[in-house]
C-alpha cells in the first residue's frame, strides 16, 4: 500500500510499513519500484496460499489443491482451502470468513476460480459478486471446464487479474491433479527400497527391514499422499501384506489397493480382502479362470479385466483413471517395477537407499525383468533432491524421458 505525504511514501507487507523517499516529484525510476514492490507483496501472500492448500494434501483427489488468502490494506483478513472433492472450495471458504471486508480487497488463489457446475457452484461467479477488486492467481487450471473461463468471468466484472505469480510452486504442489485432469491418467510413483549394492532383499528373500524406522515412515507418509497402492501377485503371496497407511497419528488415509494378479490367484484369505481397511482392486487378464474371478467379486474385490494373457498396464492406468483414481503409488518388486518403466508408466521416483551390502547373485534388484538392452533406452531422471533420513539416504526424482504420448504435459518446471 502506498500513500504520498510532503517528503514521504510507503507500502506495507503484511503489516509492515516500510518508509521510501522519493524525489520531490514522482519520478519513472519510482512508479518502477512501485511495481516491484508489489511483485514481492504478491509473492509473499501466494507463498501462504500456497503453504495452506497443503493443509488438506491426500485428501482432495481427484481434485486438485487449492488455497485462497484475502488481503486488505496489506493484512490477511481471510483464508481457505478446499478440503475434499465435493465440498466447498477454498475461495468460499476465505470469502466466507472475509465477509464484508472482503470488499475492496485482493484474493490471492492458486489455481484459477473454477467457472462451472459441478459438485459445487462456479467460485468466479461467487468472486465477481463479492466486492473483490483484484484476483491474482498462479496459474491457469487447464481443466477444460474452466481453461480461462474463471478468467473471463472476473474480467467481467471489472476486477483486476493477475496469473502466474509462483506458477513453478503452484504446478509441483498440483502434479498429480495436472497430468490426471489432462491426460486421464492417474500420476504414477515408483517407490523402491534397496541396500548399498542394489539389493531389495536377500538370496533366501528376507527384506524386512532393509531401510530404517525413518525411512518407513516417509514410505507411509507418501501412502497417505496417494489414492492408489500397486503391488504385484508376488508381493500378496509372499508377505500378505495389508497395504494400508500406519502414522504414529493414526490420522492415515489408506490408499486403494490394486494388485497385478493375471491369473486371479490371491487367496481369499489374503489381509487385502478380508481386513475391510480399503477398497482392493484386482487386475486380471481375460484368460483368469472365470470362477476365481467370481470368488475374489464375491470376497468384495473390484476386479478389472485388462488384456489377454498378461495384465496390459496402459489399460489399466486408463481404467484407474476412469475410476478418478489420480495417483498410484507402485510398491512392486523388481518385474513390476521395470514393466512400469518399459511401458513409460512412471512419472516420479522415490528411492530408498540403506548403508548395508547383502551381496548375492541371486539376490533380488529394485528393477528385474529382461532390461534394456541399450544404454540410450535406460530411464533418466531429473530435478533430484536427496535427504537423510536416520542412517539412510532417500533419493526422490522425475523421470526424465518421456516414454508415452501424453505421459509428461503436466511438467513444466
Amino acid at each position: 500500500m502506498f500513500w504520498h505525504g510532503r517528503c514521504r511514501i510507503a507500502f506495507s507487507i503484511a503489516g509492515f510499513h516500510i518508509p521510501v523517499f522519493p524525489p520531490p516529484r514522482f519520478s519513472v525510476a519510482f512508479f518502477i519500484l512501485s511495481s516491484e514492490v508489489r511483485c514481492v507483496e504478491d509473492e509473499f501472500f501466494m507463498r501462504e496460499a500456497l503453504r495452506i492448500a497443503r493443509n488438506a494434501e491426500g485428501r482432495t483427489a481427484p481434485n486438485p489443491m487449492v488455497g485462497a488468502v484475502i488481503v486488505k490494506d496489506g493484512r490477511i483478513v481471510a483464508e481457505g482451502w478446499h478440503r475434499k472433492a465435493g465440498t466447498a472450495h477454498a475461495e468460499i471458504h476465505a470469502l466466507k470468513m472475509a465477509g464484508e471486508l472482503a470488499r475492496g480487497a485482493t484474493l490471492y488463489v492458486t489455481l484459477e476460480p473454477c467457472a462451472h457446475y459441478g459438485r459445487t457452484g462456479p467460485c468466479a461467479k461467487a468472486v465477481a459478486e463479492s466486492g473483490i477488486q483484484r484476483v491474482v492467481a498462479a496459474m491457469r487450471d487447464p481443466n477444460p471446464l474452466v481453461a480461462g473461463k474463471g478468467m473471463k468471468i472476473l474480467e467481467a466484472a471489472g476486477i483486476e487479474v493477475k496469473v502466474g505469480v509462483l506458477a513453478d510452486e503452484a504446478q509441483k504442489l498440483n502434479e498429480v491433479f495436472l497430468k490426471w485432469v489432462v491426460t486421464k491418467y492417474p500420476f504414477v510413483v515408483l517407490k523402491t527400497a534397496m541396500s548399498l549394492d542394489g539389493k531389495i532383499a536377500t538370496r533366501s528373500g528376507a527384506s524386512q527391514w532393509i531401510t530404517g524406522e525413518a525411512a518407513r515412515h516417509c514410505v507411509h507418509k507418501l501412502r497417505d499422499i496417494y489414492a492408489g497402492i500397486l503391488v504385484g501377485i508376488g508381493t500378496v503371496l509372499a508377505d500378505d501384506p495389508s497395504l494400508t497407511t500406519r502414522l504414529p497419528s493414526g490420522s492415515g488415509k489408506n490408499p486403494v489397493r490394486i494388485i497385478l494378479d493375471s491369473k486371479a490367484r490371491t487367496p481369499l484369505t489374503a489381509k487385502v480382502l478380508t481386513d475391510g481397511a480399503a477398497e482392493t482392486i484386482i487386475a486380471a487378464a481375460q484368460n483368469a479362470p472365470k470362477t476365481r474371478i467370481e470368488r475374489l467379486k464375491a470376497a468384495g474385490a473390484v476386479v478389472l479385466v485388462c488384456g489377454k494373457e498378461k495384465v496390459d498396464l496402459a489399460a489399466l492406468m486408463k481404467m484407474l483413471g476412469e475410476r478418478e483414481i489420480s495417483s498410484v503409488f507402485v510398491e512392486g518388486g523388481g518385474r513390476v517395477n521395470f514393466s512400469f518403466l518399459r511401458a513409460g508408466l512412471v512419472d516420479k521416483i522415490h528411492a530408498f537407499l540403506a548403508p548395508k551390502l547383502i551381496g548375492g547373485r541371486d539376490a533380488l534388484t529394485p528393477v528385474e525383468g529382461e532390461g534394456f538392452a541399450d544404454l540410450a533406452d535406460a530411464v533418466e531422471l531429473e530435478h533430484i533432491k536427496t535427504e537423510i533420513l536416520g542412517s539412510d539416504l532417500h533419493l526422490s526424482a522425475y523421470v526424465k524421458t518421456c516414454r508415452k504420448e501424453g505421459a509428461d504435459v503436466h511438467r513444466n518446471y
